[in-house]
């Protein structure tokens, strides 16, 4: 299939043969036209997979076709996503998919980390598409002082990652500021049990579509290393004077930990970063693109890295510190071997993460081989179990006592 017979528009298709575009994903391939029909739509698939150019270029088309003549642009976009760099990314895509239109659309990005009063300023001179960060957009909702009344699409972007950051308990709110008739477009690699309570408030009868993929790329050679926690930098540094990586992404627990060793690493000589949400959104914006550039080598990052961060070229991922999910371990490996390139994903393993790191490959349908580097070999023994006390019967009063107890406090 090719983007013609997706009856995109000439200008759009313009736009996509100049990026290098020929033919879309599936999930473009899919998504696409159900958006020009006006469908609500609920979309799984995995980071990687082409979904924001599925919801951009449909959006771009309909707005063309039914954009206002007024002078000043109205909100007929809304998107909303969980994390800075994903924001700024998707607006990247709009305004990189505008350049034949006749028109061109105000996109403007709502994050925090920058002036509220600025973003409102660019809202009110005029604004047709509005991403911005769930957090962001609900500060400006309050200050009501952005019209919302001409919206006609809702998209709801990474919407699994939102719900970790307790987005539910503020999504009437923001339900409540959009008119009642409008298209919604929801996209989310998984689907935890809370994601149909946010599915039933936002749409009806959605149209189901599921992008099937193995739960790890085939492009990544994963690697699990055994090594004992205090030589994991000696190791790291070993490992990149070996192998030679232009772009290495290490992964880590904390903010802390992510300056500290960046730090470290830059005395030996190794152009080396953090990335973290402790830091300034410029110094964050600037860090990013130094990576994109090859100015830095090696970057030390928290799990904000894991999702919305689009780099075509990182050869290697490092699982400093492993991540707590495996579904965050799948985020993570994502950010290499993109458009259809090969890369690496290493984890580093202790005594005390074995089991973690387990439930990581049974989850994750892999079963990796430990491997050891000479010079670097894990060392001690495993922790032993230690099993707590069996629970001692009639002790403590049973949930039926406790409740008549609370009754009869209450009379």
């Amino acid at each position: 299939m090719t983007f013609s017979s997706l009856r995109l528009s000439t200008a759009l298709q313009k736009a996509l043969q100049e990026k290098g575009f020929k033919k879309p994903t599936p999930i473009q391939e899919k998504v696409i036209p159900l958006v020009l029909e006006g469908k609500d739509v609920l979309a799984q698939a995995q980071t990687g997979s082409g979904k924001s150019a599925s919801f951009v270029l449909p959006l771009l088309q309909l707005w063309s076709q039914n954009r206002d003549n007024a002078k000043k642009g109205k909100i007929k976009v809304l998107v909303l996503t969980p994390t800075r760099e994903l924001t700024l990314q998707v607006a990247a895509v709009f305004q990189e998919f505008t350049k034949y239109l006749d028109k061109q659309p105000q996109i403007v990005s709502l994050i925090g980390g920058q002036s509220i009063g600025e973003q409102l300023y660019n809202i009110q001179q005029g604004c047709d598409i509005l991403v911005a960060t769930s957090g962001r957009f609900l500060d400006v909702l309050k200050k009501k002082q952005m019209n919302l009344s001409h919206l006609n699409y809702l998209v709801l972007d990474e919407a699994d990652k939102m719900l970790n950051l307790d987005f539910t308990q503020e999504l009437d709110l923001v339900l409540e500021s959009l008119p009642a008739k409008r298209q919604n477009l929801l996209f989310s690699a998984t689907y935890p049990p809370k994601m149909l309570n946010l599915v039933s408030k936002i749409m009806k009868n959605p149209l189901h579509v599921t992008i099937e993929q193995a739960p790890t790329v085939e492009n990544i050679n994963q690697r699990v290393i055994e090594v004992n926690s205090e030589n994991r930098g000696p190791l790291l540094r070993h490992l990149l004077q070996e192998y030679k990586w232009n772009l290495v992404l290490v992964f880590m627990a904390n903010k802390r930990a992510t300056d500290n060793i960046a730090e470290k690493f830059r005395k030996y000589g190794i152009k080396a970063a953090s990335f973290n949400a402790d830091l300034e959104q410029d110094v964050r914006n600037n860090t990013l693109q130094a990576f994109k550039e090859t100015k830095i080598n090696v970057l030390f990052a928290t799990d904000i890295a894991a999702r919305g961060l689009d780099i075509d070229n990182i050869d290697c991922i490092i699982n400093y510190d492993l991540p707590r999910s495996p579904a965050d371990y799948i985020h993570r490996i994502g950010r290499t071997a993109r458009a259809g390139k090969f890369g690496e994903a290493i984890s580093f393993i202790n005594h005390e993460v074995q089991e973690h790191f387990k439930l990581i490959e049974k989850r994750s349908s892999i079963k990796l081989l430990r491997e050891s580097i000479p010079g670097f070999e894990l060392s001690g023994e495993a922790p032993k179990k230690i099993k707590g006390p069996a629970p001692t019967k009639g002790k403590g009063k049973s949930k039926k006592d406790k409740l008549r107890a609370e009754k009869e406090g209450k009379e």
